[in-house]
């Protein structure tokens, strides 16, 4: 098997183990769960992943670490700070709660992170707080913009509305500018 090969296995698996993460939660789901949603054996599942938790570990730098240098790379863009923290929201939050919203356990997600790995799940957190801080300019008030921005998921909104709630959230913190309008 080449390298491409393997990749393209391993891929099928973290895409396979998210759905069932997101389906069954970590706790229900099996190995046999995930080898049967990715078409492949128990056996060769193993020899790509030592276990369950490291197969869940590796959905999470998939689906969220990955994400880190354009995060870090939006937070640093040109354009305006506003549009800059709606981009690292994106990025670091809103584009994944598309999927994790509809899903029967996709709330747990987090959490079961939270346990199984507290040091990745910590180093997305920094790379969050980061980001945010080189916009919004101090590390308190990024602090309080993520807290903020974690409680707007606490009733489990639709993408829209957490869309909605994010962009007033931004204009407290960085106030969109005002195109100045030149007058012919």
């Amino acid at each position: 098997m080449t390298d491409d090969e393997a990749a393209v296995r391993r891929e099928k698996v973290v895409l396979a183990a998210r759905w069932c993460f997101l389906n069954f939660g970590f706790a229900k789901t099996s190995l046999e769960d995930i080898a049967k949603r990715a078409r492949l054996s128990r056996t060769l599942l193993y020899r790509i992943f030592k276990d369950k938790e490291d197969i869940f570990r590796a959905v999470f730098v998939d689906w969220f670490v990955s994400r880190h240098p354009a995060a870090r790379r939006a937070a640093d863009a040109g354009g305006s700070r506003y549009e800059r923290l709606l981009h690292v929201c994106h990025l670091l939050l809103l584009d994944a709660w598309a999927e994790m919203v509809g899903a029967p356990m996709g709330h747990e997600f987090f959490d079961a992170c939270e346990r199984i790995d507290p040091e990745i799940e910590a180093r997305h957190r920094e790379v969050a707080l980061e980001c945010v801080a080189a916009i919004v300019g101090d590390q308190e008030s990024a602090e309080v913009f993520l807290l903020a921005l974690e409680g707007l998921l606490a009733d489990e909104p639709t993408v829209e509305l957490l869309e909605r709630r994010t962009r007033l959230l931004a204009a407290r913190f960085v106030p969109p500018t005002k195109e100045k309008r030149v007058r012919q």
